[in-house]
């Protein structure tokens, strides 16, 4: 079969999925939960990518948010169209929407009933990145990460019917360290975007200056606060027991490799000595099998 434009802009952004510290979409769910699972990833996958400029180039992208392809390097021109198109995605009468991923995703609200609360959330996550790129305090940050991360636990129990307050709880103290993680893994990509996701009273207390991020390894200083954040992360990541043990079946499996894919990039980032400007530390797939098991063992109360 051949691939049309708009196959290729969905595999292209889907195909990121790979690069994630997590399972997305794991084999051993039922087809239908991997197919919403992907089209809720390529929802956020798409935002993200257009609040990073890691648009693919050409313009296809503007071009189906009904702007011109030089507008894909207008970030804030792209999310407002792209929420225009959303909008489209819950609209009850009136035209489809535009965008390839956005069409994909309209079957997956209808079947599972979702608002659009969420979604608004991560566009409006990366609207503030054009906007903020320091944090002064953890508390700021934490706030940041209601936006951008958070959202997407709250999809999964809902995709699942799976969603109580309780749950949704846990679920925010997961996505928030799994959001932290990958802020400590990419320190260096995102100084190199004019970004800083470590808070500054923090940087002040270890003596941290931004000049010191810059540098191609990580002196004593830096590494003593990419601990402490990675500590703050981790503590987190300690609701993810019980929320595992609160769900049943496939979803049990699912939600380990959540919280285990964050605790194997903790222990990448641990094993490199905490120095995460070289390169991200990556976890590997042992690790994360080990981590998992670890996870699935406490949420049913052993040791």
């Amino acid at each position: 079969m051949t691939s049309t434009p708009d196959t290729r802009i969905g595999d292209a952004t889907l195909g990121k999925a790979a690069d994630e510290n997590f399972p997305v979409a794991p084999f051993f769910l039922p087809r239908a939960w991997r197919d919403d699972l992907m089209a809720v990833y390529g929802f956020a996958r798409l935002v993200d990518d257009i609040g990073d400029g890691d648009l693919a180039p050409g313009g296809a992208d503007a071009r189906h948010l009904g702007l011109e392809p030089e507008q894909s390097d207008d970030r804030l021109a792209m999310l407002d169209a792209f929420e225009t198109d959303l909008h489209r995605v819950f609209a009850t009468t009136g035209e489809e929407p535009h965008h390839p991923l956005l069409r994909n995703l309209r079957p997956t609200v209808r079947r599972r009933t979702l608002t659009p609360e969420p979604f608004l959330g991560l566009i409006e996550a990366n609207r503030q990145d054009q906007k903020i790129r320091r944090y002064g305090t953890y508390a700021e940050l934490a706030a940041y990460c209601e936006l951008s991360a958070n959202p997407v636990g709250r999809l999964v129990l809902a995709l699942t019917d799976t969603a109580s307050p309780e749950r949704i709880r846990r679920s925010d103290s997961v996505c928030t360290a799994l959001q932290i993680v990958e802020h400590l893994q990419d320190v260096a990509e995102d100084l190199e975007r004019d970004r800083i996701y470590l808070p500054a009273d923090d940087m002040e207390r270890f003596r941290v200056a931004e000049s010191d991020l810059a540098a191609p390894s990580a002196g004593a200083s830096v590494r003593a606060l990419i601990a402490y954040e990675a500590q703050r992360a981790s503590e987190l990541l300690n609701e993810g027991p019980p929320l595992v043990g609160s769900v049943n079946g496939r979803l049990k499996l699912l939600l380990a490799g959540f919280v285990g894919g964050g605790r194997s990039a903790l222990t990448a980032i641990s094993a490199a000595g905490f120095d995460v400007l070289p390169g991200p530390p990556k976890p590997t797939k042992p690790s994360l099998l080990r981590e998992v098991g670890i996870v699935l063992r406490r949420a049913r109360g052993e040791r």
